[in-house]
Formats: structure tokens, C-alpha cells, sequence
């Protein structure tokens, strides 16, 4: 019994379709998560992947059919069959992209929003409320006021031709590593004093240009304890390749001794929230 063509593509695209999704969801390409932002992020991923996987598969096996299944046979020396179009055939392969795209962009922009890339870059109260204001990675909703949850832990930050410089305000610590608690967040207030620079952490999957004359903030709350590469990603200059940093994220307990051990003034102490 011959399976109708009809059937025959539908199981196909059926196939192709749980293929790519079981691809997109157990792709494993990406650095640790280490941020409560990350798995939102690692989401976005997973689908977009799930996306070209199923694109991919399907163009290259199609392509692939078509050389074997339409190749010049041995003795035919005449023209292939004159085909003028098919309607169904061009409605659908315009569909089905703009549906793609549609949903890709429509995905893309909440997931932008939802980690604050709709906030101004320096308004301290709507970003924190935006970024932070979520029980990601099993931390509690948190907000900037310090009514709700964990108090944001501040921290200057001077990026320079080529180094970053943390300034811990609170305590009055100046260092070239940032030291932050795990699951607590933080706010970083960015300055740059000469070119544009970006401070990058792969494994908060966070990226922010860092603009001259244009202080910016950038929060995020770290979960897992670690030492994590910051990486300037903004070409500024003949040694940016060597402007690197390290985010150590500790143990609030490990987090306050360094504080203490590290502060200038001995009687100050910097107040670090323990969730609790």
C-alpha cells in the first residue's frame, strides 16, 4: 500500500518538527548558568536553536532528496518538465516564515523587557523594579526600596583604556575584582572615562555597553558561587583583547569577612542581607 504524498510529507514535517524541538532542549552549547536572569535568557535559546535546527534539518534534507530524486538518469538527454508554479506551494513557504519571525520577534522583545533592556539606562528605580521584581532561579522578588526581600548591594564601577575599577561606596573599597554575596542583588553604576567599553559576564548572560558621559546601571542577582570571567566587549583600543576582570561571587558569610578584612575604615561595617 503506497502512502499518499499528502500523509507522507505531513509525518515528515511531524518528525522534522519533534527532531529539532528534542535538539533545541537538550542543547548544552552554553557556559554555567550563574545569574537569575540566565535561565530566561538560556530559554530564548533553546527555542531560537529549536528553530534553526528544525530550518536546517529540513532545507538540507529537502535539498539533499531533491539531487537524488530528480538527478538527469542515465540516457535523458531532453529538458525537465516546464513548471510554471504552484500557488498552495508559494503560499506556504511564505506563511510559514512570517509566522517564524513574527514569533520570534514578538519572544524575543518580552524576554528584552522582562531583563529591563526597555529601561532607561539610568533610571536606578524602574530598572531594579524590571529586573529584579521576579522569582527566577528560586530567588525571592526582591525590590530597590528595601521594603521586599534583599537590599541591592551598590557598586561603582570605572571602566578604562584597560581595566575595570570597582568602587564598593558603602565600605569605601576600591579593587580591580568585583566580590558580590550569591543571592543578593547587585547594582552596578557604570562610568567610562575615555572610549566606549561593554561590561560582559557570560555566565549572567549579561552585556552593557559602557558610554562616556552616559552613566548606566546594571543589576542582576547572582546564584551560584564562583569565579566568573567580566570580558570588555566593545573594541577600545590596541589592548582590549588583554581588558579582562573576575566577578567572585561568595557565600554571604565568606562575602562579609572580605569586606571586613578589606575595608579601610575598621569600624564600618557594610551591611550584607542573609536570605534567609
Amino acid at each position: 500500500m503506497r502512502i499518499p504524498p499528502a500523509i507522507l510529507t505531513l509525518l515528515t514535517g511531524m518528525g522534522l518538527v519533534l527532531a529539532g524541538l528534542w535538539i533545541g532542549q537538550n542543547v548544552n552549547l552554553l557556559p554555567v548558568d550563574a545569574s537569575a536572569n540566565a535561565p530566561v535568557y538560556d530559554e530564548l535559546f533553546k527555542v531560537l536553536f529549536s528553530i534553526g535546527t528544525i530550518l536546517f534539518v529540513g532545507i538540507l534534507g529537502l535539498l539533499i532528496y531533491s539531487l537524488l530524486r530528480f538527478r538527469r538518469r542515465a540516457g535523458e538527454l531532453g529538458d525537465g518538465i516546464a513548471i510554471e508554479g504552484n500557488l498552495p506551494l508559494e503560499i506556504l513557504w511564505t506563511a510559514i516564515p512570517a509566522v517564524v519571525v513574527l514569533f520570534v520577534g514578538i519572544y524575543s522583545y518580552d524576554i528584552y523587557d522582562r531583563m529591563g533592556g526597555m529601561t532607561p539606562l539610568n533610571d536606578h528605580s524602574m530598572h531594579g523594579m524590571q529586573a529584579e521584581q521576579r522569582t527566577w532561579g528560586g530567588i525571592s522578588p526582591v525590590s530597590f526600596d528595601g521594603q521586599e526581600g534583599l537590599t541591592p548591594l551598590p557598586v561603582d564601577v570605572t571602566a578604562m583604556q584597560f581595566a575595570f575599577i570597582f568602587h564598593y561606596p558603602d565600605s569605601n573599597i576600591t579593587t580591580g575584582e568585583l566580590h558580590v554575596p550569591v543571592g543578593q542583588p547587585v547594582a552596578l553604576q557604570m562610568k567610562a572615562l575615555d572610549v566606549i567599553h561593554a561590561f560582559w559576564v557570560p555566565q549572567f548572560r549579561l552585556k552593557q555597553d559602557v558610554i562616556p558621559g552616559q552613566p548606566t546601571l546594571l543589576s542582576f542577582t547572582p546564584t551560584r558561587a564562583g569565579s566568573y570571567p567580566i570580558v570588555c566587549a566593545e573594541l577600545c583600543g590596541p589592548y582590549h583583547g588583554g581588558m579582562r576582570s573576575t566577578v567572585i561571587v561568595e557565600e554571604p558569610d565568606s562575602f562579609a569577612a572580605w569586606v571586613a578584612k578589606n575595608s579601610p575604615n575598621a569600624s564600618v561595617d557594610t551591611p550584607v542581607a542573609v536570605q534567609s
